[in-house]
């Protein structure tokens, strides 16, 4: 997408508008070792995977009775994500806390114009939001997805169950703040925020850390909780092996004699240079199995933007003659609008056909399986590290107070 010349005054009101035609997530990065590791383990991964499933299976048949709301948990595992409307009349507050997130982006005046564009914008989501159903899928997929995490952790860590989910988004209810309360209430003795972006950004698992570090400090409380973060996975095995098993299942479904000249696109949201220049970290590792890139979607605005663009690299490929593709949405672990709708409506079918596209498929996005998301629990909790040597690390240039903060309060955690 290029932007052509515009007056100043009306920058900040077509920035406002492409934004919010889009998705909200920022980038999710660390992106090209998520890569690496997929392109060389697809056939490896897929056996291991079968394995986990005959373990999981076997664990849930012996899955004790009682479920989340009857019993009392010990430790309770917060799944953060930014969230997305449920239903048509959800989307203004949605938007409108997005907006408001300073943590996010920055706005002039954003006490004004983060209303201004939320009800300017909320009719044109809604709409989007029509296409793909009525709403977002993204709490369900998370309540499935912690429902079965809990079960397998009952049985493989026995020394801190009971345990219980709680999701806590950033936009939508239910919010983080009060999952938090809920937590404390529960009388939760350790607590784990576990992001649900496996790569990490700034302005998405950060947001949600800052979130809880001003839920304690507006009201200069301290946590009844011990706390701990799980801060980015983006090569753990089995999070590998789902990407895999799924894009060797979607591979399958292309004509034969047209599958090993599939151009596989791994597609997520990009992020202002602006936000990369200032230290948010980025990879440039790449291994190889079908012809592939690392792509960016969901550009927003006349400032230059992380890339190459997903839609550039559509048309560019089918200019070249490459018209059998995969895309990948690589840094998500459930669906939501940017591919509900951005990958399979924009891409898919309204640009593949403008391009003459001859074979275009998304890989599916219902693909992180409990006993992944219980296997990184259970390493965390026996490695009885408050967080990542790498989330103590402010960006060099950051100018976001908070983060500091944030950083502080979970690395001082004491666990024991």
């Amino acid at each position: 997408m290029t932007f052509g010349p515009y007056r100043p005054a009306l920058i900040w009101t077509k920035w406002s508008q492409l934004w919010s035609q889009r998705a909200f997530t920022p980038s999710h990065l660390c992106l090209t070792e998520s890569v690496s590791w997929l392109c060389s383990g697809v056939r490896s991964g897929l056996q291991l995977m079968m394995r986990s499933r005959s373990t999981a299976a076997a664990l849930a048949q012996t899955a004790a009775p009682d479920t989340q709301e009857n019993r009392k948990p010990k430790t309770g595992i917060l799944m953060l994500n930014m969230g997305g409307p449920e239903k048509l009349e959800d989307v203004h507050d949605f938007l409108l806390r997005l907006f408001m997130d300073t943590d996010l982006m920055k706005l002039p005046v954003q006490n004004k114009l983060g209303p201004f564009i939320a009800k300017r914008r909320t009719p044109k989501i809604q709409e989007q939001y029509s296409k793909i159903g009525g709403g977002s899928p993204i709490k369900r997929w998370t309540a499935m997805q912690g429902e079965g995490m809990v079960k397998l952790l009952d049985h493989m860590c026995p020394d801190t169950a009971p345990h219980k989910f709680y999701i806590g988004f950033r936009y939508v209810h239910p919010l983080t703040e009060e999952a938090i309360e809920q937590m404390e209430k529960d009388g939760v003795e350790r607590a784990v925020a576990f992001t649900q972006y496996p790569q990490y950004s700034c302005s998405t698992t950060g947001s949600s850390l800052n979130a809880i570090y001003r839920y304690y400090s507006d009201r200069s409380e301290r946590p009844k909780m011990r706390w701990s973060v799980i801060d980015r996975w983006p090569t753990h095995p089995l999070l590998v092996e789902c990407f895999a098993e799924h894009i060797r299942n979607e591979l399958l479904k292309f004509p034969e004699d047209k599958r090993d000249d599939v151009v596989i696109l791994f597609s997520a949201h990009s992020l202002p240079m602006a936000v990369v220049n200032r230290g948010d970290p980025v990879m440039e590792r790449l291994g190889h199995c079908n012809p592939y890139r690392l792509v960016w979607q969901s550009r927003v605005g006349p400032m230059a933007w992380l890339g190459p663009q997903t839609d550039e690299v559509i048309k560019g490929l089918c200019e070249r003659g490459k018209k059998n593709l995969l895309l990948v949405p690589i840094a998500f672990t459930s669906d939501h609008i940017e591919t509900l709708h951005e990958l399979d409506i924009e891409y898919s079918q309204v640009l593949a056909e403008e391009c003459g596209v001859e074979n275009i498929r998304r890989s599916d996005l219902s693909l992180v399986v409990p006993q992944a998301l219980a296997d990184l629990v259970q390493s965390h909790l026996q490695s009885n590290e408050p967080c990542s040597r790498q989330l103590t690390l402010r960006c060099p240039l950051c100018t976001n107070p908070t983060c500091g903060l944030t950083k502080g309060f979970f690395s001082s955690q004491k666990l024991s």
